[in-house]
């Protein structure tokens, strides 16, 4: 395949997919819905069946965010800046997908195809279900791809390079299965906000988006505040009120309802709660679901410091302040760009210089 014919791929199916963002319409010049469109809705409907946290919200915002970043301009800028070989034959590039999100692993399949290989992705049995029926939408939408993208629940063989995600602990598993291979094998990551408490109620409300956005299950939602000591949470609290839904989730629910309990018996004078989200002073940076921690800070500068310093475990930063360096808005942590990878781990590099 030639680089151009996947570009032209990638388009249609991001073209294909901005149908099902919340309140899009349906193209009915779309040649691809006639074999897809309907099925696809009825997927998307009874994702949460399979996975509960998959609600029909969430699961069409992953698709949205996908759609927009298939834009046919805009992949061919990105793949421009890489060495891709077309006349190379395609090495086979197991992806060990996780679950925690919808749809968390399309980027890895994106990079894989576009780098000229060929994608073998090992399915989470969180979200088994989502990934497959795309790879048939952009095989249909680019025949060339038919044999280039594969799924399995079964043990990998016959693979080249592994790119592989998951928590602190499958790392290890993955580091002694696969360390003989040329990997990429990403550890827990979490994002951070910095407030300053001059951001608008509208700053405020956008942070929400940040934090609840997938019940706060993936590494770019912000699992902790920086706030300056003396910090008023009281307009926080007021912004994110129209998150309050969040509870009609079970799951959610639940893990809120432990994690109260846990708190309430030890009697934390720190703790923060206003019946959807609990606040915890920590300096920690993975809160449990339902919880978010915060941390004081006396000094903006040694705290850009200490962010550095703490780059390893940390996806993302947002704040609304010019002072924090590389801040994202609020409201956009969940919006990934092409560019924007995983750990900082350029998987495009990788891919093209094996």
């Amino acid at each position: 395949m030639k680089t151009e014919e996947r570009i032209q791929g990638f388009a249609r199916l991001g073209r294909f997919l901005t149908q099902f963002s919340e309140g899009a319409a349906k193209y009915e010049s779309e040649d691809l819905n006639e074999f897809f469109y309907d099925d696809f809705n009825e997927l998307i409907s009874k994702a949460n069946i399979y996975n509960p946290w998959f609600t029909e919200e969430n699961v069409r915002n992953a698709i949205s965010s996908i759609g927009g970043m298939l834009k046919e301009s805009e992949l061919r800028t990105w793949v421009s800046d890489y060495p891709v070989n077309e006349n190379k034959k395609p090495l086979n590039i197991a992806v060990i997908m996780a679950g925690n999100i919808p749809l968390v692993g399309f980027h890895d399949m994106l990079s894989v195809l576009m780098s000229g290989n060929r994608f073998t992705g090992k399915l989470s049995s969180e979200d088994k279900h989502l990934m497959p029926f795309i790879g048939k939408v952009l095989i249909k939408a680019e025949p060339g791809f038919a044999n280039l993208i594969g799924f399995t629940e079964d043990k990998l063989k016959d693979i080249d390079a592994v790119i592989a995600t998951g928590s602190n602990n499958s790392a290890r598993y993955f580091e002694y299965y696969f360390g003989k291979y040329p990997h990429i094998i990403r550890k827990n990551r979490n994002s951070v906000a910095v407030l300053t408490g001059k951001e608008s109620i509208q700053q405020l409300r956008m942070l929400g988006e940040d934090i609840f956005r997938y019940f706060g299950l993936g590494c770019r939602n912000v699992s902790k505040l920086f706030v300056p000591r003396g910090y008023n949470f009281n307009d926080f609290y007021s912004a994110i009120v129209d998150h309050g839904n969040v509870v009609q989730n079970n799951k959610y629910m639940n893990n809120y309802e432990y994690n109260r309990t846990v708190y309430l018996m030890s009697s934390d004078p720190s703790l923060l709660d206003n019946n959807f989200l609990l606040l915890k002073a920590d300096t920690g940076f993975s809160s449990p679901v339902g919880v978010l921690y915060y941390e004081h800070y006396d000094d903006i500068k040694e705290l850009n410091k200490t962010l550095e310093e703490k780059r390893d475990q940390i996806q993302c930063v947002v704040s609304a302040s010019s002072e924090i360096k590389n801040a994202l808005s609020p409201g956009t942590a969940q919006c990934p760009g092409l560019t924007d990878y995983a750990d900082g781990v350029d998987t495009m590099k990788f891919l093209t210089n094996l």
